[in-house]
């Protein structure tokens, strides 16, 4: 089993910078690729940043040039760093990580929520 562990969210002013953290434990051969979603009320899950298991990364347009992923492969941790955050940016953000065990999984964090709001 693997367990994330999410940290970061919070209330803050539109223009400013936040990041968040999502940390892997438990029994698994290793981390694969790992993402952050969110997911605001009323609107379905999207996917917000992706970063393979050798630092490759991909963005939606609406994040781009703002947000950033990156990953501590030795502590099992990815992060996202967000900054010019815009009240669209308010919702629930998710970890996702691809544990190799005996076979590839999935598994999600507990969420953290952030506000964007003057």
């Amino acid at each position: 089993q693997v367990q994330l562990v999410e940290s970061g969210g919070g209330l803050l002013q539109p223009g400013g910078s936040l990041r968040l953290s999502c940390a892997a434990s438990g029994t698994f051969f290793s981390i694969g690729v790992m993402r952050w979603y969110r997911q605001a009320p009323g609107l379905e899950r999207e996917l917000v940043a992706t970063i393979t298991s050798v630092g490759n990364t991909i963005y939606a347009d609406s994040v781009k040039g703002r947000f950033t992923i990156s990953r501590d492969n030795s502590k099992n941790t990815v992060y996202l760093q967000m900054d010019s955050l815009k009240p669209e940016d308010t919702a629930v953000y998710y970890c996702n990580v691809l544990a190799i065990i005996r076979a590839p999984t999935n598994y999600w964090g507990q969420g953290t929520q952030v506000i964007v709001s003057s």
